[in-house]
């Protein structure tokens, strides 16, 4: 009789912090899987709890809760092996921080109990691998298989070890493996190739809670290909969908589920974003034809991302409705047409607010946009309400009550400048978003959120930055992704994307006398993403000694010739180059800090996945040597 294991991969949504709808949807993935006929199912990790979930990790009645949750999943393993994530707890003893001992662990159960792996002190899989960089905080929480190892005088080699479970009178060994485990490159171990070493294994499991960035599948599919060629066995990969955050960065997981044969091939991959429950046998694995994953261009992907990740963000705070600021220029064009189609038009408000220095060609593509988009518009002029607060700053006096002398605030262009912005956030679009029952938006791209072009409780206010991780070439990416499409005709209107940017707060401005932004966008996008997203990350000193050798285009990724273009002289250059430094390392931190929640795409976010403090400017001894060296300066 010829005995087939028929395998399920459960790509669920998990939402952090709740174990009871967690539960409830594998309970029902279950049942759906036995109708199937399906042996064994697979969840992601952390199914149960989710996973980030920052210091919620600490309440202890929290993580009593999630494991008599997990009991649930336990008793509902009969006629079925079920292989899932979730948190484990050692009450008897504790982590490095003196809490309680807790653990990432991976569950197997058949028949009401738990399967004991071969060689592991508990009755679950250990993650041996804790990653603690970008977003990632496994340290803080989690205590590691490393970590028993050696507390129990042992090797890691000595506790990873297969699982073993009987289906249908026949034994099968499984290589359990946690997220970071498979993706071991960097490190001093790799579980995959010990577990191979222990004894010939019938297939490979990596159950993740993997966020969703930029260009990640891709590298996922090149090294879990090789590893599955390499050990000469299946590999199920299952991940997650839905949202979770860090509390300043929000993650969307995109779930891409991916079975890979003992060949190496791609046999059954997950569509992203969506739930699903693929069975595959696994005897007929290696027979499977290799499944061609669509290629999509890099802004597809990102629209994915931002589309989703706005639709679930606003679920999860139950807002229903929008308000958004919108200026003729393209960031806030495309916030509105995104906006839009998540919503739907009847419910987003645009909000046109000009000065004396908006021109009649940006308060003209306002229009156009809103008309296009077919939404709720009103114009609110807000030259009347600053030339009052100007008024008022200058002409009530101030009095030092120490002897009484008066003086009076001189308000500078400057502060003109900032009142305005303030004004068309905190008073027009705070207020029309409350009289709208909604929120507002966060319209700033990474580029200004790198240097704080942007106005505290101006322009920087809002609900959430959807664009802040997305440099100004991709926000434009976008716009012509939205038309061409997402809409299939023109939304964002063409002068839009071809107008200068333009804050519009003063007459240097102008964009009518093509007048705009100080920053020069297809120059600063690619140096601040060295600043921010290089996994090197550059300093001046790179920067600068990168400009000496003539391979600073190369090295951003910029287009040859711009440098000399924008800065012909090498003074011209330093200059630029510490102007926006002393930004990003300056006051653009304290600005971040209170900036809304960020929406990530990249390798690099603003928030928990970029983590700075507020030490001020520093240039190395050697940046000093090599500028003063440039500019024949002692």
């Amino acid at each position: 009789m010829f005995v087939v294991l028929n395998i399920a991969y459960a790509q669920m949504e998990v939402i952090p912090g709740h174990p009871d709808k967690n539960t409830k949807k594998m309970l029902q993935m279950i049942a759906d899987a036995k109708e199937k006929d399906a042996d064994v199912i697979i969840f992601p990790e952390m199914a149960i709890p989710g996973y980030f979930l920052g210091d919620t990790w600490e309440q202890s009645s929290f993580l009593a809760d999630c494991m008599e949750y997990g009991k649930e999943i336990i008793a509902a393993s009969k006629d079925i092996v079920i292989l899932f994530g979730n948190i484990a707890v050692d009450w008897k003893k504790k982590n490095n921080d003196g809490r309680v001992r807790k653990y990432n662990a991976f569950f197997a159960a058949q028949n009401g109990k738990l399967i004991h792996p071969d060689n592991m002190p508990y009755p679950f899989m250990i993650k041996t691998l804790m990653p603690n960089y970008r977003e990632f905080d496994d340290t803080r929480h989690f205590f590691s298989l490393q970590k028993l190892a050696r507390e129990l005088g042992t090797s890691p080699d000595q506790l990873i070890s297969p699982l073993t479970f009987k289906v249908n009178g026949k034994r099968y060994r499984v290589g359990c493996l946690l997220c970071e485990d498979g993706w071991s490159d960097d490190y001093e171990l790799t579980p995959l190739e010990i577990l191979q070493r222990h004894a010939p294994i019938d297939f490979f499991v990596n159950i993740s809670a993997s966020p969703y960035t930029l260009g990640k599948n891709d590298k996922r599919n090149r090294i879990f290909k090789a590893q599955a060629k390499a050990v000469k066995a299946p590999l199920f990969y299952v991940n997650n969908i839905g949202l979770q955050n860090n509390g300043k960065t929000i993650y969307t997981f995109d779930g891409s589920s991916t079975v890979y044969s003992s060949e190496g091939n791609i046999v059954a991959c997950c569509a992203p974003y969506e739930e699903a429950l693929g069975v595959l046998t696994l005897e007929y694995v290696s027979s499977l034809p290799a499944v061609e994953i669509r290629k999509k261009s890099a802004i597809a992907h990102i629209y994915e991302a931002l589309s989703y990740g706005v639709r679930h963000f606003l679920d999860r705070i139950r807002m229903k409705r929008v308000v958004i600021g919108i200026s003729g220029g393209i960031d806030s064009a495309v916030a509105a047409a995104l906006y839009t189609k998540v919503l739907g038009p009847e419910n987003i408000l645009l909000v046109n607010m000009p000065s004396v220095f908006n021109s009649e060609t940006t308060k003209g593509l306002s229009q156009q946009l809103a008309r296009n988009l077919g939404c709720h518009y009103m114009i609110v002029p807000i030259q009347e309400s600053v030339e009052h607060t100007v008024q008022q700053l200058q002409e009530i006096p101030v009095e030092f009550l120490k002897n009484h002398v008066q003086s009076h605030l001189q308000v500078s262009s400057f502060v003109t400048e900032n009142i305005q912005a303030r004004d068309r956030s905190a008073r027009v679009l705070a207020g029309a978003a409350a009289a709208f029952g909604g929120g507002f938006t966060c319209n700033a791209n990474k580029a200004e959120t790198t240097v704080g072009y942007s106005t505290l409780y101006g322009d920087q206010s809002g609900f959430l930055a959807a664009l802040a991780d997305l440099w100004k070439y991709q926000v434009y990416e976008l716009a012509h992704y939205l038309n061409d499409e997402v809409y299939g005709h023109e939304v964002i209107p063409q002068g839009i994307i071809d107008i200068v940017p333009s804050a519009e707060l003063s007459s240097n401005q102008n964009v009518d006398e093509g007048k705009g932004d100080p920053l020069k966008y297809p120059y600063h996008d690619y140096l601040f993403r060295s600043f921010v997203e290089h996994w090197q990350k550059a300093t001046p000193e790179d920067i600068l000694n990168w400009y000496l050798q003539g391979v600073l285009e190369k090295k951003l990724g910029c287009a040859d010739g711009l440098v000399r273009q924008y800065f012909p002289t090498p003074a011209a250059f330093i200059e630029d180059l510490e102007r926006w430094w002393n930004l990003f390392t300056g006051m653009a931190i304290a600005k971040r800090i209170q900036a809304p929640p960020v929406l990530a795409v990249s390798r690099r976010a603003y928030g928990f996945d970029h983590r700075e403090s507020q030490n001020g400017p520093y240039y190395t001894r050697k940046y000093r040597e090599m500028k003063a060296k440039l500019l024949n300066t002692d």
